[in-house]
């Protein structure tokens, strides 16, 4: 991965925004900047400073997967570190991540500065290495292809396993024993696997209930490469289907293929999302379509950009992310088809290729 080039566009930010320095805490944006993936540690960015402190336990992996930085190691509390490490800085500010540091913790770092007698004030900053992020190297990209790949796959495999009076329990569980045999990491998200009146909710978890003939299966998963996830859903069903989910299914595969063919680079993640929404709304489920279109992918399941209404993310080449219409019923059931796309040469690009 290209962390030299990262780290220049972060700096680059810095300079122009007169920050001094950055802690980074996130765990995605610390592998992100650095490669070191260990669960504890965080990194201080200056223009000309890079730095990762962690504790005894990950000091040899920190040297191993972090080349290029000064590594610094944390022992005791923060108070006995933390003015350590940015003493001989002469920082007159200190961004954090806000959207990781809690209060509590933000007011803890506080104090510490203030009992040390160090200048730098607190600077809350969000979103900034999310923003590099939300624009993929071919690397990444190559990374999500091998995930989908792992996911199409499984779909494959339970399209052949999946048989009336299964419990969603069951299937969960072969699916992700399917995902880990075939080289995932640990799943992204829980595999969700919900039937008939429990598919009515979006983020069901799998229980005890059997599969029953004539009813919908909406299945959600993703595998994970080096970090990198896929996420893609498909809804069956085993026997005959009644009318409603006939029309359910048209209607979510409709404005779905239509979302894919009309999105285009520089369109708002809200545009993005009233393509498919129009497309509901006109089939008459206008108000059975309670979440966005989609949202980015790469290091964590949800990212930049966001589609969906009030978005204003831009859509642009490199991106990855969902098209995931979905139409929820309440007593009937659900239906929701996923891909994983990427915004190529000002269109879209479909990665995953399980059938629909």
């Amino acid at each position: 991965m290209k962390r030299d080039n990262r780290l220049g566009k972060l700096c680059q930010i810095l300079i122009e925004k007169e920050i001094e320095a950055i802690l980074i805490s996130q765990p995605e944006n610390r592998y992100y900047l650095s490669g070191f993936d260990g669960s504890d540690g965080i990194l201080l960015i200056t223009p000309k400073n890079r730095v990762l402190a962690t504790d005894f336990r990950y000091i040899e992996q920190a040297r191993r997967q972090a080349p290029g930085y000064d590594i610094f190691k944390i022992d005791g509390n923060m108070e006995s570190w933390l003015p350590e490490l940015i003493a001989d800085l002469s920082l007159m500010q200190l961004a954090f991540e806000a959207g990781h540091i809690s209060f509590t913790v933000y007011h803890h770092i506080k104090d510490i500065l203030a009992d040390a007698e160090l200048r730098p004030s607190l600077v809350p900053v969000d979103g900034l290495i999310e923003s590099l992020r939300a624009i993929k190297e071919p690397e990444e990209i190559e990374l999500i292809t091998k995930a989908v790949a792992i996911t199409d796959a499984a779909l494959e495999y339970i399209a052949n396993t999946i048989h009336i009076g299964m419990t969603e329990l069951e299937l969960a569980w072969e699916i992700e024993k399917f995902l880990r045999e075939k080289g995932s990491e640990q799943i992204p998200f829980d595999v969700i696997v919900a039937s008939g009146p429990n598919s009515a909710l979006p983020h069901a978890k799998p229980s005890q209930r059997a599969i029953r003939s004539g009813e919908p299966v909406l299945i959600d998963i993703g595998a994970k490469l080096q970090g990198y996830g896929s996420d893609i859903s498909r809804t069956i069903c085993l026997g005959r289907p009644d009318d409603t989910f006939k029309r359910v299914y048209e209607a979510v595969l409709g404005a779905q293929l239509e979302a894919i063919a009309k999105i285009k680079d520089g369109m708002t993640g809200e545009q993005a999302d009233s393509v498919a929404r129009g497309a509901i709304k006109q089939a008459g489920f206008g108000d059975s379509f309670g979440h966005g279109l989609g949202h980015g992918l790469g290091l964590a399941p949800h990212e930049q950009p966001r589609l969906g209404p009030n978005s204003q993310d831009k859509l642009l080449n490199e991106m990855v992310f969902t098209v995931e219409p979905g139409i929820y019923l309440a007593g009937w059931g659900g239906l929701r088809i996923e891909d994983t796309v990427v915004m190529e040469d000002n269109k879209i690009r479909v990665i995953s290729q399980a059938k629909k």
